[in-house]
């Protein structure tokens, strides 16, 4: 007998599946994987020693990045099964939705009729997703039968040493992580043509279930285009493709070639806000580990070879004080809400400093929750342009005050465009959070747990105060490097390995090391200095 605990029960029982075990449970809550001691584990993982177990829907974050593989698999199987001649490729995650492409052919109103129609054929057969693995000797054995591409990834990169595939009927394919364990789990979604591609809708983790009403991303999507026409023009849109590059020593070349793209970026954006005459606030937002700051930098060179000299004021000196600052739900001060910020006193400063009139900068002293004054004067100057960088500065009511002529905002993320393989897409989440741990350990001295344990917080603060006004940008920037994460792999992996199964961030740490494992290593020498990516690594030529 083994002795299973789940919530707040003790349940004694043979060796036995998840899905044998709580069978009631998961078909009642639409339950789609379980958390086994921390780690991801799929419904049909067999139970054979003492353990904790917690089951997983859509609301959980786990969960909810299950069904969406699953979504895509389903997908990829219908339209195998349909044109089986050529293939879709996960492009871009969106509004809860997943855009994927469809190549060398295209995408017409009647091709998605028919691709609904099999999708809910194969939904409503519910048919048994399986795991099968095999080493990587049987895998090439296989694949030279098959002679196709389906994980090749696995064979010739990774530290295990089995592949696995997943089985649905006489489909396969490979796809990073815990499937669902069969095709009925598809409850609620919505397949349409959206732009030149497939837009696989799915429920939000905040309401699972229901579709959430569409929100169009074009000034997203028309950057991450961008930035993959690029590098599908270099060739580099898989890690596969990347790998091959590292190992033949060619990397430097794409290296140099990747950063002339942002700097090409900085100065198209540069010259735009000089080309409107009137523009006197530049104000930057993005979400966490973006490269703000390098950003900020790199933009004031561009500035002033067109003959302005930017000067900083920062949106952090000017919170209300403590006793007026606002709490959040759980009684604690809230300081990332709007209301935070003395938008009244930060606006009247503004505008005496577009006038041309002096003003105090305060300092805000954080440890005992006031501004303070200590003599900072500003004015600012005919060829002086302000830049603000701040997670509200693409919201119109940090400045009401100022006219929208004078403004001009850039919204900067790391919207990553390099995927493992053609079904399997790296997440941009993911790759601002190995940043972050890489960042915190090298000068905040945080370890990766508490990195882990706070990226939740920092997600719904982006969720709620950056993400709604990103569309509002005059201009994107894509702080994205295609070769990043092979640096950042070296500093990132012992961090993560130090977190242990009795954690409840393991599976996240698990998560990334399996990602990271994948990837050729890239000296971090080969960083230029005045790189976005040396904010995180160190060595940087502005600090």
């Amino acid at each position: 007998m083994i002795e299973i605990k789940y919530k707040d029960q003790i349940i004694n029982t043979e060796k036995t599946k998840v899905i044998d075990l709580f069978r009631d449970e998961i078909e009642k809550n639409s339950i789609i994987a379980c958390k086994y001691n921390n780690e991801v584990k799929s419904l049909n993982f067999e139970l054979t020693q003492n353990g904790t177990i917690e089951l997983l829907d859509i609301s959980d974050r786990d969960g909810r990045r299950i069904y969406i593989r699953g979504l895509v698999y389903v997908l990829s199987k219908a339209f195998e099964s349909l044109y089986p001649d050529t293939k879709t490729t996960v492009n871009y995650q969106l509004s809860n939705s997943m855009l994927c492409e469809v190549v060398d052919a295209e995408v017409t109103d009647e091709m998605i009729e028919n691709i609904n129609r099999k999708f809910k054929e194969i939904v409503d057969k519910d048919i048994p997703i399986i795991k099968r693995e095999m080493t990587k000797q049987e895998a090439k054995e296989f694949y030279s039968v098959e002679k196709n591409e389906k994980g090749k990834l696995q064979i010739e990169y990774g530290k295990k040493n089995t592949v696995s595939l997943y089985f649905c009927e006489d489909y396969y394919n490979y796809f990073y992580g815990i499937l669902p364990i069969s095709t009925g789990f598809a409850k609620i979604y919505e397949i349409v043509k959206y732009h030149d591609g497939i837009l696989i809708r799915y429920p939000s983790k905040t309401e699972p279930n229901k579709l959430p009403v569409f929100e169009e991303n074009n000034k997203l999507l028309e950057t991450l285009d961008e930035y993959e026409d690029l590098h599908e023009f270099l060739h580099v849109q898989t890690l596969y493709k990347l790998n091959r590059i590292i190992k033949r020593n060619k990397i430097k070349e794409y290296i140099l070639l990747d950063e002339a793209l942002h700097e090409k970026k900085l100065a198209k954006i540069a010259d735009d806000i000089v080309s409107r005459k009137k523009v006197k606030v530049v104000l930057i937002a993005g979400p966490s580990s973006s490269g703000k700051t390098t950003f900020a930098h790199r933009l004031g060179i561009q500035l002033r070879l067109n003959g302005l000299k930017p000067v900083t004021l920062s949106v952090d000196n000017y919170f209300v004080e403590r006793p007026d600052n606002p709490r959040d739900e759980d009684g604690n001060y809230d300081f990332e809400c709007i209301e935070a910020i003395d938008t009244k006193l930060f606006n009247e400063h503004i505008l005496k400093l577009l006038n041309g009139e002096e003003v105090e900068v305060p300092t805000f002293d954080f440890e005992v929750g006031t501004k303070r004054y200590n003599g900072e004067k500003m004015r600012l100057k005919d060829d002086q342009i302000l830049v603000i960088e701040g997670i509200h500065c693409l919201n119109d009511k940090l400045t009401p005050l100022i006219p929208k002529d004078q403004k001009y905002k850039i919204y900067i993320s790391c919207l990553t465009v390099l995927n493992l393989d053609y079904n399997n897409r790296i997440s941009t989440t993911d790759s601002r959070l190995i940043r972050r741990i890489v960042r915190d350990s090298q000068f905040r001295g945080y370890r990766a747990l508490h990195t882990l344990q706070m990226w939740d917080s920092v997600n719904r603060g982006e969720a709620n105060n950056i993400f709604p006004y990103q569309e509002q940008a005059d201009s994107m920037f894509n702080s994205s490097l295609i070769y990043e994460l092979a640096v950042l792999k070296d500093y990132a992996l012992p961090l993560l390995r130090e977190i242990g199964n009795d954690c409840p961030e393991y599976s996240e740490a698990k998560k990334l090391i399996s990602m990271l494992e994948y990837f050729e290593s890239v000296p971090a020498d080969y960083v230029p200095a005045n790189s976005l990516l040396r904010e995180f690594l160190g060595g940087s030529i502005f600090y």
